[in-house]
């Protein structure tokens, strides 16, 4: 009889802890229905606009030194990539070069704009392309500009290139360039026009 005394003694001692705890952590953590009034400092809290959300959102990737002009591009059109940018204008380059070697006016109109077609087209008739000519090395070596302006993206791009100008590979000569391309701001396309040389 003793025994069984003590043991509801007990069950009587721990609901008494239990119910303190409780008691103390909701007086120290407090009770939320989630129907309580905003407070004064919570109601005159000025929204942030939208737009600044969004501009402070935009994530700029890591840039080389000789591209940090880019970052202009980004902060406007946030879904510009320079990598593909600059892989294209590479290529871009390469290909224009090598139809202006072969004199293959076709393939430079649909790349350049009417004035550097224009210069293309000139320089070809009068012989100065030179058909033997081969790339032997291209490299970028940054960005010059880049600005989005009148609803019209322009970046201008630095190359080094080295081509073997005959049959003899000792006949190589290095040139800097710096070209400009643009593109609509709006525009989904991938295409770059070559605007300036």
């Amino acid at each position: 009889m003793v025994y069984g005394d003590l043991q509801f003694f007990d069950i009587i001692i721990f609901a008494a802890i239990a119910a303190f705890i409780i008691y103390r952590l909701r007086g120290v953590l407090g009770k939320r229905t989630g129907f309580q009034k905003r407070s004064a400092d919570q109601r005159f809290v000025k929204k942030q606009p939208v737009q600044e959300k969004e501009k402070e959102e935009v994530k700029i990737p890591q840039l080389r030194d000789n591209e940090q002009k880019l970052k202009d591009i980004y902060k406007k059109i946030p879904s510009f990539e320079h990598k593909v940018f600059l892989d294209g204008a590479k290529k871009a380059f390469e290909i224009i070069i090598t139809a202006f070697n072969k004199g293959d006016k076709d393939t430079l109109k649909n790349l350049v704009s009417k004035d550097v077609y224009k210069a293309f087209e000139s320089a070809i008739n009068q012989g100065s392309n030179n058909p033997n000519s081969q790339f032997y090395s291209l490299v970028i070596d940054g960005v010059d500009d880049a600005k989005v302006d009148n609803g019209k993206i322009t970046i201008g791009v630095n190359f080094i290139s080295e081509q073997i100008l005959s049959d003899n590979e000792e006949d190589i000569v290095k040139n800097k360039d710096t070209w400009v391309f643009e593109k609509p701001e709006k525009s989904k396309e991938p295409a770059w026009t070559l605007v300036s040389t």
